[in-house]
C-alpha cells in the first residue's frame, strides 16, 4: 500500500478539524448551555465551548506568528461563563475561531518551523492535535446533549497512535518521579481494537525500562486492553472505564493500567 505524503495527510487533519468542529455545534442543536458535561466535571456547556474556541485560537496564534517558544495559554484554561452566554452565540464564536485556524493551518502549510510541545515542531503536529482535541470534546458535546456519538474507524486509530505516541515523552507526565515510578522489569501493556484489521489496531507499550517505547506489536502484555476503537480511544481521554459495561476487558494487571493512563494523561490535565 502506498502510503500518502507528508501533505496529504496534513491536509486530511485540516479537513477534520473543521468537520469534528462542524459535527460539535450541530449535535448541540437545542441544547442549553448550562447543561453539565460529564466527561468534564464542574463544566457546562458553556465552559466546553469556551475551551475549545480558546484551544484552537490559542494554536492559530502559535502557527500565525510561527512561534519559538511556549504561548501563554490563558485562553485555554480561562474560560468561566458569562451571564448571558448562550449556545448560539458561543457556537457561532467557535466556528469563527475554527474557520481561522483552519486558515492560519492550510496558508502556513506542513513544514513551516513553530513551537510544538511534543517533537516535530512543525503545523503537522498543531494539525493532528487539534484534530484530537476536538473528536474528544465533541464526545463531551454530543453526551451532554444526550445525542449519540460515532467516530470513523481510521480516525479513532490514529487519535489512539497519537495519544500512544505522547505517553513515551517524559514532558507528558507531572514529573520525572512520575514518569520514572511506572518503569521496572515486565511492565507492559497491548491494546488490541476487535474492531480492527489484522496490524491495524495492535500496540505494544513497553515499560521495563527507558525509553518507553510503542510498536504495532502483537505481544504477550502485563495487562492486556481489548475493545473497539473507539472505546479505546476514549478510555485513554478517561470517557470509558476499563470495564465490560463500556465495551472494556482487560486482562492481567488492571492497576497498571489505570496508574499508566492516569500519569500518562498528565498533559491533558494542564
Amino acid at each position: 500500500m502506498t502510503r500518502p505524503s507528508p501533505s496529504a495527510v496534513y491536509d486530511r487533519y485540516v479537513t477534520r478539524i473543521f468537520e469534528q468542529s462542524a459535527q460539535l455545534v450541530a449535535a448541540l442543536d437545542g441544547a442549553e448551555a448550562t447543561a453539565p458535561v460529564p466527561g468534564c466535571p464542574g463544566w457546562t456547556l458553556a465552559h466546553l465551548l469556551r475551551h475549545v474556541g480558546g484551544t484552537h485560537g490559542w494554536a492559530e496564534t502559535i502557527v500565525r506568528t510561527r512561534a519559538t517558544a511556549p504561548v501563554p495559554d490563558d485562553q485555554v484554561n480561562e474560560v468561566t461563563p458569562d451571564a448571558d452566554d448562550d449556545i448560539a452565540t458561543l457556537t457561532a464564536w467557535l466556528t469563527e475561531s475554527t474557520g481561522r485556524l483552519v486558515d492560519t493551518l492550510r496558508e502556513a502549510g506542513p513544514d513551516a518551523r513553530v513551537w510544538t510541545p511534543a517533537p516535530g515542531g512543525t503545523p503537522l503536529v498543531w494539525a493532528r492535535r487539534m484534530t484530537y482535541e476536538t473528536v474528544v470534546h465533541r464526545f463531551d458535546a454530543t453526551a451532554a446533549a444526550g445525542g449519540t456519538y460515532a467516530l470513523d474507524a481510521d480516525v479513532a486509530r490514529d487519535g489512539l497512535d497519537e495519544w500512544l505516541r505522547f505517553s513515551t515523552l517524559p514532558q507528558a507526565y507531572a514529573s520525572e518521579a512520575e514518569h520514572d515510578a511506572l518503569l521496572g522489569p515486565g511492565r507492559t501493556l497491548h491494546f488490541h481494537a476487535t474492531d480492527a484489521s489484522d496490524g491495524a489496531g495492535e500496540w505494544f507499550i513497553d515499560l521495563s525500562a527507558a525509553p518507553v517505547t510503542v510498536s504495532h506489536t502483537h505481544k504477550k502484555a502485563t495487562t492486556a486492553v481489548r475493545g473497539p476503537l473507539t472505546d479505546l480511544l476514549l478510555l485513554l481521554y478517561e470517557r470509558r472505564t476499563p470495564t465490560p459495561a463500556d465495551g472494556i476487558e482487560v486482562l492481567g494487571d488492571k492497576e497498571l493500567l489505570t496508574t499508566w493512563t492516569r500519569a500518562a494523561g498528565h498533559w491533558l490535565r494542564r
